[in-house]
Formats: C-alpha cells, sequence, structure tokens
C-alpha cells in the first residue's frame, strides 16, 4: 500500500496546494484559484489525510476542513536536525544535517509535538539534535518517520555527510518513494538495508506537491519565486532553474493515482 503524504503552501516554497475548504466542482471549477489539497480529498474520498508541513501555522486551518469533510487528519511536522544547535556558529560547522517527520497519535501527543516546535524555534535556532529530541520524547504519545528525501541516509549517499544517528529512544518508521529520479533506486537500497539490519518498519509513500504534471510548471515557477531568483548562491530562471533533485513532474497526485492502478 503507498500512502499519499500531501504538503500545503504553509510549508513556503515546497508546494502550490492550499488548506483551503473544497470548491463545489473541486480542482476543476476555474483557473482563479489553486488546487486544495481537500479538493482532492474530497473528490477522491479520502478517509484518511496525511499532511506532512514545515510548520505548525497551518494546524487549525487543516483540522477545521477536514471535520467539515469528515475525513481523518494525520499531521506530522519536518523537523531539520543536526549534531550541534547549541548556537547558530556550531550549526554551521555541523557535518550531518538532515530530517526526521515528528507525528502525534493522540491529544497528548499534539501537547507534546507542540513542546518540541516550540523548543525547536526557540531555543535551538530552527534545528533539533537528537539528544533534545529524546529529551522531549513520549513514545505513547508520538511516532517518528524518516523521509525518503533528505534523511541521514540520503545525505551520507548523495552529500558525503557522516551522519550516524541513533535512535535508542523509539522505533522510526522510514518512507520510501519512486519518482523516476536516477538516484532513487540506490536510496531504496541503502534505505532497505538499514531497516533490516536495524530491524525498523518501512512505508511505500508519495509526497504531494501539486494535483497533475501539468502543474509542474507552475510549481516550478512557484519555487523559483520563493527563492527570489537564487538557489544556493546559483542563479536560476525558468529555463534554467538550478534547482537540486527536481527532474520529475512526479511529486502529485496523478502520480499516485497511476501507481496505486497499475
Amino acid at each position: 500500500m503507498i500512502i499519499p503524504i500531501f504538503k500545503s503552501h504553509y510549508s513556503i516554497g515546497k508546494s502550490i496546494l492550499t488548506l483551503s475548504s473544497p470548491k463545489k466542482r473541486g480542482c476543476q471549477e476555474s483557473m482563479e484559484s489553486s488546487c486544495s489539497v481537500f479538493d482532492i480529498a474530497k473528490e477522491n474520498d479520502l478517509q484518511k489525510l496525511v499532511l506532512v508541513e514545515d510548520t505548525l501555522i497551518g494546524f487549525p486551518q487543516a483540522q477545521k476542513v477536514a471535520k467539515e469533510i469528515g475525513a481523518q487528519l494525520i499531521f506530522g511536522v519536518l523537523f531539520e536536525v543536526c549534531e550541534d544547535c547549541s548556537s547558530e556558529e556550531a550549526i554551521k560547522k555541523s557535518q550531518c544535517k538532515h530530517k526526521v517527520i515528528v507525528f502525534p497519535k493522540n491529544a497528548k501527543g499534539c501537547k507534546d509535538l507542540n513542546k518540541i516546535y516550540t523548543e525547536c524555534k526557540t531555543n535551538l535556532h530552527n534545528f533539533l539534535d537528537m539528544a533534545s529530541l529524546k529529551s522531549l520524547w513520549n513514545e505513547e504519545n508520538l511516532s517518528l518517520a524518516v523521509p525518503f528525501y533528505d534523511s541521514f541516509i540520503f545525505k551520507n549517499l548523495m552529500s558525503f555527510d557522516t551522519c550516524i544517528i541513533s535512535f535508542n529512544f523509539t522505533n522510526p518508521t522510514f518512507f520510501l518513494e519512486d519518482n523516476a529520479l536516477p538516484f532513487d533506486n540506490i536510496i531504496r537500497q541503502a534505505v532497505e538495508k538499514y531497516c533490516l539490519s536495524n530491524n525498523f518498519s518501512t512505508q511505500e509513500t508519495q509526497s504531494i506537491f501539486y494535483e497533475k504534471k501539468k502543474d509542474f510548471s507552475a510549481y516550478l515557477t512557484y519555487k523559483l519565486i520563493c527563492s527570489r531568483g537564487s538557489f544556493s548562491g546559483r542563479q536560476s530562471s525558468i529555463e534554467k532553474p538550478n534547482l537540486d533533485h527536481l527532474g520529475s513532474d512526479s511529486f502529485c497526485w496523478e502520480s499516485y493515482i497511476e501507481k496505486t492502478h497499475e
């Protein structure tokens, strides 16, 4: 089973999907407004909706609209992790930066997630370290997932980082994806090998940042606008975007449908 993982415009520069209430005629109503995550959910009768954001800001709206359409919202926050978050200088020197996703399991878990988020934003310079995460962790209320892209395994293989991570406080689930990028299979093999060696579970997923493949150009334009014309010090344009790992138009609902109907 492949689980669709949505992201909205609240994660700035990452998605062109909104969290608006569904339109009467769905995403195809007009070109006047962007497609909503909940348009897709309602049109396809999704009973559960997994939303992973870079911030907690959109959670109240997501929860409200999910109740309106009778869908169960599974909300997670993507955190960037480094070895030492004690200062901005320590973060710059860190040889290992990667990401994890924290999901609350219940109402208490929502409060625990808020504590982790607050600690990250107020005391740890917008990062987490594993020691801080462990100190705030409650296994009864929270679950941890490792994204396919930007995981420590991805960083070690693609950026030659030296991340050695201890999950001695929880049993994470590792996400797997296939978006026709040339390195997808290399990363998949490394993740599966790591999980087999450490008895961790994996889950097939599909990241969804826009509705259809034809929306890729709009998504690309949005990312360029958010990067303000440059990315990692390189000049960018529509013809030459210079955006890493953006060589596929498969990060969409249409791709999910294709994979689940094969």
